[in-house]
């Protein structure tokens, strides 16, 4: 933060000089000269505030805690108003009781004629009018405390160590976020030249590519499985008498023709072998995939060239040649870049995208949300602490500025997040507490939300679950009336829903239960329509797939599967996947220390076509290629770059680049911007 400070204040002292603010410029200097820390000072600002007390400056002092006010406490959650709203009061007393002890009734007067329309109306000041007109309110019981030192000094603390806090979880000023964003700038600069490389280079793969297939189709009628005779030109026979000197003139002409030949060929093929190995340095390919597969294809031709062929093992060469050297058939995406958020400082429990993909909100397991934007830089937009403490989130759809928080105390908050504060907090159930999954439905005009029983084992997050299913209930609200529509009925018995997820309109609704059974509800009728066991343990992750007449679940059996849901319980597709994709997650740390987190938020996320599945790994996430075989995921791209177990993903797509979001236990979430290679 020094060196961002310093080139700010390069910056000032430059535009002071441009206006000509010669004396601004001495005072700036000098408080620079005199400032050692180069950083935030909460101490000047209580020493301000104390100036314009010492100073009967009642002006100065209201202006100043209404910037406070304007720029910083606006940006508080509304449980933390009251907090601010007392500190006030007390600053104000603490005004009035320096008037006093100072002998200056005059500005003691001023001060309840200039805040009397204020002030007259809170509870809290009603007795404080008649102070004025106390011969000496040292003594009477009510004022008594506040002329000792011992409440000036307890109130300066109290202020200093509020600020201090403030200033380390709010964003930082605009102009020291000016060098971040000249640097962002510039690496954007440099990344957009990458990729203007990247695109000259594919294009240039093309074309060779081109080349390449026009020059094995030429080639390939010179092996037809018939006579070495028949492949030979037709000549006009000669007069016998010209006979032996015809023979060795057509010798050398078929020699000439097959040098001149051949030339051309090597040196395009040495192009060839040129730009695979320029291509493999681009791409970083890993070594399974050898450059010279589609380059070996020419020089086996040319060395069994006496050797029959059939047009099949032709078509087989060409084939193998595409899936060799072709990089869509191999790695569909291109990783461009990876940034970081680092602003938690636990593990994360979820991190979703809105719907328009324009902003992220996070949550960690300390009850911190951040909502911030990745475009086109990362900057914070809000942060909300909660008291209670938070299990789950959800955007809403409409409008999707609005964010739906579960609480562990029963409790649901809607939180505008362009306003910072919340506009509803509705109280769900108090014997199932535990909000464990929220999901809006696409119209926006409701909301599902799961609602569980604290288990035997207590609500920690931070062990597994025991085997036996706690109770819950699955409930729908309306977002305009924030009242209770219905409560769905869980067969055979009422269980705790860990994961909900609609459909593309809201007519359909699946579950993923404790008890290991998912359920698919007909929000029309707003009934189960059908519900089959699909996992050994916990449902932990449920989805709709893109054409969604299957959906895709994981559980703690830590199997993947794909169900058919025009036919209860059949399986389409299934896939073991290892424990740090499935959960629970379990971070080591020194002398045999393990944090264990059971999964809370979303395992896998899907490309824009629902082509590509996203999940978590113990070093980032893992991008798979879904397939209709027996193995029900292909390995394509590791994301990497975490050092820590990540716990939750999600995929915003858009167009032919989408970001993934990884996060993981160590509070890191990394935003990796991949490029579709269209086949």
């Amino acid at each position: 933060m020094g060196s961002a400070v310093e080139r700010t204040e390069e910056h000032v002292r430059e535009y002071l000089i441009y206006r000509g603010f010669t004396s601004t410029l001495k005072h700036l200097d000098s408080d620079i000269k005199a400032d050692k820390e180069k950083g935030f000072r909460v101490d000047k600002i209580i020493d301000q505030l104390q100036q314009f007390v010492q100073n009967f400056d009642l002006f100065g002092l209201k202006e100043y805690w209404l910037y406070l006010d304007r720029r910083l406490f606006c940006r508080l959650e509304d449980v933390y108003r009251s907090t601010v709203n007392k500190l006030r009061t007390s600053l104000y007393r603490y005004y009035i009781i320096n008037t006093v002890q100072r002998g200056n009734l005059e500005k003691t007067q001023e001060f309840f004629q200039k805040q009397a329309l204020e002030l007259q109306g809170q509870a809290e000041w009603r007795d404080w009018f008649i102070l004025p007109f106390i011969p000496a309110p040292e003594q009477n019981p009510t004022f008594s405390p506040y002329f000792s030192r011992q409440w000036a000094d307890t109130f300066l603390v109290s202020l200093h160590n509020f600020l201090s806090v403030l200033f380390q979880v709010l964003p930082q000023p605009v102009l020291l976020s000016f060098d971040a964003e000249v640097q962002k700038a510039t690496s954007l600069t440099e990344e957009n030249e990458q990729l203007r490389q990247l695109v000259f280079a594919l294009q240039t793969e093309s074309r060779d590519q081109r080349d390449r297939d026009e020059m094995v189709h030429h080639k390939l009628p010179v092996y037809p499985s018939k006579s070495k005779e028949a492949v030979q030109p037709k000549e006009v026979k000669p007069v016998s008498s010209q006979a032996s000197t015809s023979e060795p003139a057509t010798s050398q002409s078929q020699q000439a023709t097959t040098q001149s030949t051949n030339q051309p060929t090597n040196q395009r093929h040495k192009r060839i072998q040129d730009h695979e190995k320029e291509r493999k340095e681009l791409f970083s390919k890993p070594p399974s995939q050898k450059k010279g597969e589609a380059a070996e294809v020419e020089p086996a031709a040319e060395t069994s060239s006496d050797t029959p062929e059939s047009p099949s093992s032709n078509n087989k060469s060409c084939g193998g040649e595409s899936e060799g050297g072709g990089l869509s058939a191999e790695q569909p995406f291109i990783k461009l870049s990876q940034e970081e958020y680092g602003e938690h400082h636990s593990s994360i429990m979820h991190c979703r995208v809105d719907c328009s993909g324009r902003r992220v909100a996070s949550l960690d397991v300390d009850g911190v949300i951040k909502v911030w934007s990745f475009n086109p830089i990362m900057q914070t937009k809000a942060t909300i602490m909660s008291k209670s403490p938070l299990l789950s989130l959800e955007w809403a759809t409409k409008p999707d500025r609005l964010l739906l928080l579960g609480s562990g105390v029963g409790t649901v908050r809607l939180y505008d997040t362009d306003a910072k504060k919340n506009l509803y907090e509705m109280n769900i159930d108090e014997t199932h507490p535990r909000i464990l999954s929220l999901a809006c439905s696409p119209s926006g005009s409701s909301f599902v939300c799961s609602a569980a029983a604290v288990s035997r084992s207590g609500s920690s997050d931070s062990v597994p679950r025991l085997p036996f299913p706690v109770s819950g209930q699955l409930l729908l609200w309306d977002t305009k009336t924030v009242k209770q529509q219905l409560q769905f009925s869980l067969e055979p018995e009422p269980v705790a829903i860990n994961c909900t997820a609609f459909n593309h309109n809201g007519n359909l609704l699946v579950t993923g239960a404790a008890d290991g059974v998912i359920r698919l509800f007909d929000m029309q009728r707003y009934e189960s329509a059908m519900s089959w066991r699909a996992h050994d343990g916990e449902v932990y992750s449920v989805e709709f797939s893109y054409d969604e007449n299957t959906v895709f679940s994981i559980g703690e059996d830590g199997k993947f599967i794909q169900w058919n849901i025009h036919r209860c319980g059949v399986k389409q597709s299934e896939q073991v996947l290892p424990q740090d994709a499935t959960g629970p997650f379990v971070l080591s740390g020194y002398s045999g220390y393990k944090q264990v987190q059971v999964p809370r938020g979303r395992l896998f996320a899907f490309d824009s076509e629902g082509q590509h599945v996203l999940t978590c790994s113990s070093t980032g996430g893992l991008v798979y290629r879904l397939t209709s075989g027996e193995q029900a995921l292909d390995s394509v791209l590791s994301l990497g770059g975490h050092k820590a177990p990540v716990v939750t993903v999600d995929w915003c797509s858009a167009v032919d680049c989408g970001t993934c979001l990884t996060a993981s236990m160590d509070g890191k979430i990394k935003l990796s911007t991949l490029l579709a290679q269209k086949s």
